[in-house]
């Protein structure tokens, strides 16, 4: 890098009578003094401030909680229209009426539990039982390793659409969770018809 010469006196002053013939084109600014500009001044050491105490990950957000691919079931079945009697219907999610027969499907695999719900349920309905128990278990979470979520519980999600499907559809009146005392969301409620 090249050191700047000094200016001769007679330099300075050509500068200054150039300097003062000038007009400043941003009013705003300072004059550059006319004397010899000096070297920059290296600016003053700061004092480092002192590192205050921390932990890693401190202000991470927490993780998400754990996906599950469809909402419960009861939310689902909560929302459908009440086709029965609401004096019956209440009384039922209230777990105040007893059911009159019960399946209880834990452990079994898909294939297994379908015909046996449709036995089931179809018996139930030739017998003239009007509000039967179906237990599916909430299911267990495994390990979920893979890149696509598995869904937890797979019977008490397949359950009630195996009830709104043939050739259940015709004997089911009402689908509903069940109250805790009888199994709450590892449970279902089926209001059956009457056969005619």
């Amino acid at each position: 890098m090249s050191r700047r010469r000094k200016l001769t006196p007679e330099e300075r002053e050509l500068w200054s009578r150039v300097a003062a013939s000038t007009r400043p084109t941003h009013p705003e600014r300072p004059k550059l003094p006319a004397t010899e500009p000096e070297s920059p001044k290296k600016p003053a050491k700061t004092m480092q401030q002192e590192l205050r105490a921390f932990r890693l990950g401190q202000s991470a957000k927490s993780p998400p909680p754990p996906h599950d691919l469809t909402p419960a079931p009861g939310e689902h079945l909560a929302r459908q229209p009440v086709t029965m009697d609401r004096k019956a219907h209440k009384a039922m999610t209230r777990g105040k009426m007893t059911p009159e027969a019960t399946l209880d499907l834990h452990g079994m695999t898909l294939a297994e539990a379908q015909p046996e719900l449709i036995r089931f349920i179809l018996n139930a309905q030739s017998h003239g039982r009007r509000l039967v128990l179906v237990i599916t278990g909430k299911g267990k979470r495994g390990d979920d390793d893979g890149p696509i979520p598995r869904r937890i519980g797979v019977l008490r999600h397949q359950v009630p659409h195996w009830l709104r499907m043939m050739p259940l559809a015709p004997a089911v009146m009402q689908v509903t969770e069940a109250h805790l005392k009888h199994g709450g969301g590892g449970a279902y409620y089926v209001y059956l018809r009457r056969l005619r």
